[in-house]
């Protein structure tokens, strides 16, 4: 299972295999980090599980260096990414522990009583758009339904990785791409059989066959 989970092309391929129509993926692109962010705001509420070690304090924005469980939980993102790809998963990271340093800040300059309403109200803004990517544009259920945690823990690398393969045409190594849609496909494949076996299941339950037959 550990090593399935730092097998980029897998982990990879099973979450493209969700998100394979470009308007969700635009979707994702757009919500699935400000998720990750409000989340973190949640959680950057605790108070420190251990006090920040002196050197933080020559560091910019040292005061919001904060070893609370929002630490915990950057940390296990960071270290995951690198594990995954060392030059994306370095810029991830980055942008992980950047998540971490603004919802310390968050949490220090705007109050729980109003912190968790906004926090409620970007996750149903971006929950709801991407329940729409998927039922209406993907026309597939989102992956989470299928294995939560890796899809809570590979949705922001994807959305990541998709840009900078858009825009800077960047591949974690020679034939990437090319291995990935060849299990995206295979993925597909045995979605589709799985859904055509399951409508003819449904169909010799009904009265006579299939009546729309």
């Amino acid at each position: 299972m550990a090593v399935e989970m730092l097998d980029l092309e897998k982990q990879f391929a099973f979450y493209a295999a969700y998100h394979s129509n470009k308007i969700n993926i635009l979707i994702h692109t757009l919500f699935v980090w400000p998720i990750i962010l409000t989340v973190m705001f949640l959680i950057a509420f605790s108070k420190p599980i251990v006090p920040s070690p002196q050197f933080f304090e020559i560091l910019p924005q040292a005061q919001y260096m904060v070893l609370n469980w929002s630490f915990v939980f950057t940390t296990v993102y960071v270290v995951y990414y690198v594990l995954l790809d060392r030059k994306a998963g370095l810029l991830a990271g980055a942008m992980c522990i950047a998540c971490w340093i603004g919802s310390n800040a968050f949490a220090k300059h705007v109050p729980f009583s109003l912190g968790w309403k906004i926090v409620l109200c970007v996750q149903l803004i971006c929950w709801m758009g991407q329940l729409v990517g998927h039922f209406v544009f993907e026309r597939r259920a989102p992956a989470f339904l299928d294995n939560f945690f890796q899809a809570f823990l590979m949705g922001p690398y994807f959305v990541l990785l998709e840009v900078l393969q858009t825009v800077f045409h960047y591949e974690p190594y020679p034939g990437f791409k090319k291995n990935v849609r060849a299990k995206v496909r295979e993925n597909l494949a045995r979605h589709n059989e799985d859904m055509l076996c399951s409508s003819k299941s449904s169909d010799q339950g009904l009265p006579f066959g299939s009546i729309s037959k």
